[in-house]
């Protein structure tokens, strides 16, 4: 099975080497380098092959979101997974535009940060193995993206409540039509607040959608579906 070369970009030496430590568990993974800020992470990608960058955000020279343009043009073969602490959302939305293969939040266990690491692998050599593809192909390389969807189902964070994640889910899938925040918290038993933050949560995870739907007076009011 081919090595498959990693590389490391973490302005926190220590988190680095814990990195290193984890991907040194890992059959058939090596890492090739380590940078601690934004322009050794470029000097080190263009000195030594990498099929997998490890790109934290916050590096103390430029943000990790902010090189990725740089490295789409340069790198055009290398994948990308974001491990940071940011939770600001504009950062997720810009690392998945730039077509990055995950995003991790810290703090993580080594068992969440090694199963990631073997499903990249997993996606990767079935890619490498096949000269055609096929939707049975397709399919088993888009199910670890789904499976992924289902472990952040179960991780919830702060303020969401799985109880309460449920009954939504519950109320979205036997209605026909888009409800509104306020209908779906009348039929829960919690407030619109409350429901919207919900709903936005499960937007977040592509477990539901909205859209502006106009009523019979003409005032716009967003619309949630499952």
């Amino acid at each position: 099975m081919e090595t498959v070369k990693v590389a490391i970009a973490e302005d926190d030496f220590r988190v680095a080497d814990i990195h290193e430590k984890f991907l040194m568990k890992i059959p058939d993974v090596e890492v090739v380098g380590k940078a601690l800020n934004a322009e050794k992470t470029l000097e080190l990608l263009r000195t030594q092959q990498t099929d997998l960058l490890l790109l934290d955000i916050y590096l103390p020279d430029q943000l990790g979101t902010d090189i990725l343009t740089t490295i789409r043009q340069e790198f055009e073969d290398l994948d990308v997974i974001m491990i940071t602490a940011a939770t600001d959302k504009a950062f997720l939305e810009k690392a998945m535009r730039n077509g990055v293969e995950n995003y991790l939040i810290k703090p993580i266990t080594m068992e969440r940060f090694t199963d990631m690491i073997h499903k990249y692998i997993q996606r990767r050599h079935l890619l490498l193995n096949e000269d055609e593809i096929n939707q049975g192909v397709v399919d088993r390389l888009f199910k670890n993206s789904e499976e992924e969807k289902e472990e952040v189902m179960q991780e919830l964070p702060t303020g969401i409540d799985g109880d309460t994640l449920d009954k939504i889910l519950e109320v979205l899938k036997h209605s026909q039509e888009g409800l509104s925040a306020e209908e779906i918290g009348k039929r829960m038993g919690a407030s619109r607040t409350t429901a919207r933050r919900y709903l936005e949560y499960l937007i977040s995870i592509d477990k539901c959608r909205s859209g502006v739907e106009y009523g019979s007076v003409g005032r716009p009011e967003r619309k949630y579906h499952s």
